[in-house]
């Protein structure tokens, strides 16, 4: 994973991610992509359907319990919510991989009634992060963060994936 503002908040993202799994209740192993907005936008249309680019992509993994899933971040929108909200770029990557990782546990705030937002929410106090995704789209709608029901992984047809266990 590349912080490209910082570099050396490579280990502190790493570090968090750990930390976030345990707290989302994920064992298996976590793939992720920083990306470009080209690259996270031709994923959400051969993915999703949707030709845009947006913020995270969870790919979900089969039930092997070794590979949770894979987690794809665009880079350029992470940069422009960290300048919008205030905050750093590696505070955003961690806002976007939590998101991601309720969503590689199955979590869907687009059909829960609000129970991701609720876990989101507590999860953000308990890992010290301002607020979410969900809690923004709410007070400022950008678009739509539909669930992702891939069958392949992202890293079947990505080759530049981290992998962090």
């Amino acid at each position: 994973m590349l912080d490209p503002d910082q570099r050396g908040n490579n280990s502190q993202i790493k570090t968090f991610l750990r930390t976030a799994r345990r707290a989302v209740g994920i064992r298996g192993e976590v793939g992720v992509l920083i990306t470009s907005n080209e690259e996270i936008r031709r994923l959400n249309r051969d993915f999703r359907g949707k030709d845009k680019p947006t913020d995270v992509i969870s790919f979900p993994a089969a039930q092997n319990g070794k590979l949770a899933g894979d987690i794809a971040i665009s880079r350029d929108i992470a940069r422009q919510n960290a300048r919008a909200s205030g905050h750093s770029l590696t505070v955003e990557v961690k806002i976007l991989l939590l998101h991601g990782l309720l969503h590689l546990a199955g979590h869907d705030h687009e059909s829960d009634n609000g129970e991701m937002a609720a876990l989101e929410q507590k999860l953000r106090a308990k890992l010290k992060l301002p607020a979410g995704l969900i809690e923004r789209a709410i007070t400022n709608p950008r678009g739509d963060r539909g669930k992702v029901r891939a069958r392949k992984t992202l890293a079947s047809s990505v080759s530049s994936v981290v992998k962090k266990q």
